[in-house]
């Protein structure tokens, strides 16, 4: 059977059997944000890792060095916010190819550093090898979380409100700049460019999230919204409905949906690598945290549908009328 005939997340539950060796202490194995394990009654310790390789997830001639270290460690950390928790350490491999320059490399280094400092994360090591033709860079984060905080994908329950924590589509658009050579010649252009290149991972959002009790499940965007909230649908066993209207679009992207003639929405549901966070509220408790959310952050906690109990996710438009939701994000080995 070929790879792209079940996909990136087809093949993950694949290989996935059988790799639970030694179950004792392990609390999330493969099939979320990042694992979950205790070496203490109290805490949990969150590792993620990602790899990112050339003309896979960037063109090097067309990132800075500085912008590429930043994103390596920023969709690392993503994965912490998604859980709830605390980055704390990370380890860094990557693999050189010749052609690669030497201050290129540093600059990398310089970005990843960047982004550490303001969330006080350590740099601790890795490894270092060649590469025949691409370069490649892997990362991994280790964080902690409370046991009784963490938040997974698989807690969603019918009824609960739907949240964004911030736009969806702005990376896509970004993205389609790069591809198609189109010069960040004015602010809308640049913002949607810095929210592909420079992400910015939202774990003080994450931990304020975990520290509520009414918030019940959560993933962060870095497939798109139709994929991410259908992991949530499945891991949950719940359907989903989405509000078009309410879907949060920055004015940045409706501006380049107009001259290109996109829609908005699709851009939304299709882009990935936004790495905001969706999450599931329990409907007694929606209005006061997204009240405390736009008090402490200064934004709003968009609210965008709502988990159903059936299997189902459909999106409804303001005319009334509504339509299934295909998963229509980023999916490595997919048949198209």
């Amino acid at each position: 059977m070929p790879l792209k005939r079940i996909g990136e997340f087809g093949f993950i539950k694949k290989i996935s059997r059988g790799c639970l060796i030694r179950p004792d202490s392990i609390i999330k194995a493969i099939g979320d944000d990042a694992a979950a394990f205790t070496t203490d009654p109290a805490r949990v310790s969150l590792i993620t890792t990602d790899l990112l390789v050339e003309r896979i997830h960037f063109l090097r001639n067309a990132i800075s060095g500085f912008d590429l270290g930043y994103k390596s460690l920023a969709v690392n950390l993503s994965d912490i916010a998604a859980m709830g928790g605390t980055a704390r350490e990370s380890f860094v491999s990557i693999a050189i190819p010749e052609d690669c320059p030497l201050d290129y490399l540093e600059a990398i280094y310089d970005g990843m550093k960047d982004l550490a400092t303001k969330f006080e994360v350590n740099i601790l090591g890795g490894d270092t090898t060649g590469s025949k033709v691409d370069l490649i860079i892997n990362v991994v984060v280790h964080g902690t979380i409370a046991r009784e905080e963490m938040l997974c994908r698989d807690a969603a329950r019918p009824g609960d409100i739907i949240f964004s924590t911030g736009y969806l589509g702005d990376s896509k658009a970004g993205l389609h700049l790069i591809l198609n050579n189109i010069p960040a010649d004015s602010a809308e252009w640049r913002n949607l460019l810095r929210a592909h290149l420079l992400p910015v991972p939202q774990l003080a959002q994450g931990r304020f999230l975990a520290q509520r009790s009414a918030v019940k499940a959560a993933i962060d965007t870095s497939d798109g919204l139709s994929s991410d909230l259908g992991h949530i649908a499945e891991e949950s066993g719940v359907g989903a409905v989405l509000y078009a209207d309410k879907i949060p679009v920055s004015g940045d992207l409706k501006e380049f949906c107009q001259q290109f003639n996109f829609d908005p929405v699709e851009y939304a549901l299709s882009g990935g690598e936004d790495y905001t966070l969706l999450c599931t509220v329990s409907p007694a408790e929606a209005e006061v945290i997204a009240a405390d959310f736009q008090k402490k952050f200064k934004r709003p906690l968009f609210r965008i549908g709502e988990i159903t109990a059936g299997k189902e996710m459909n999106i409804i438009f303001p005319d009334g009328s509504s339509s299934p939701i295909a998963s229509s994000g980023w999916n490595h080995f997919k048949d198209e």
